[in-house]
C-alpha cells in the first residue's frame, strides 16, 4: 500500500481515470451490438445515424488515448463497410 501523499492520490487518480475508462470503452461496445442489430434488421438509414455516433465516439476515445489510432481506424473501416453492403 502506498505511504506518501503523493502516492496516494495517484491511486486516486488512477481509479478515477480507470472508471470513466471502462464507461466509454463500454458505451462503445454497446453502440457497436447496436449497430449489428440494426444491420440484421437491414434498417440502414438508423444504422447510417447511429455509425455517425459511433464514429465520433471512437474518434474522441482515440484522442484521449483510449485506443489506439489505429485500432480506431480498423474499427471505423470494418463498421462502414456494414452499413455500406446494407445501403447497396
Amino acid at each position: 500500500m502506498a505511504h506518501s501523499a503523493q502516492a496516494k492520490k495517484r491511486i486516486r487518480q488512477s481509479e478515477q481515470r480507470r472508471s470513466v475508462n471502462r464507461s466509454r470503452k463500454s458505451e462503445i461496445r454497446t453502440l457497436t451490438r447496436r449497430l449489428f442489430g440494426l444491420v440484421e434488421q437491414k434498417d440502414a438509414a438508423a444504422a447510417s445515424a447511429l455509425l455517425r455516433d459511433i464514429t465520433s465516439k471512437l474518434d474522441k476515445a482515440a484522442r484521449k488515448n483510449l485506443y489506439h489510432k489505429n485500432n480506431v481506424a480498423r474499427k471505423k473501416s470494418h463498421l462502414a463497410a456494414l452499413v455500406n453492403r446494407l445501403g447497396s
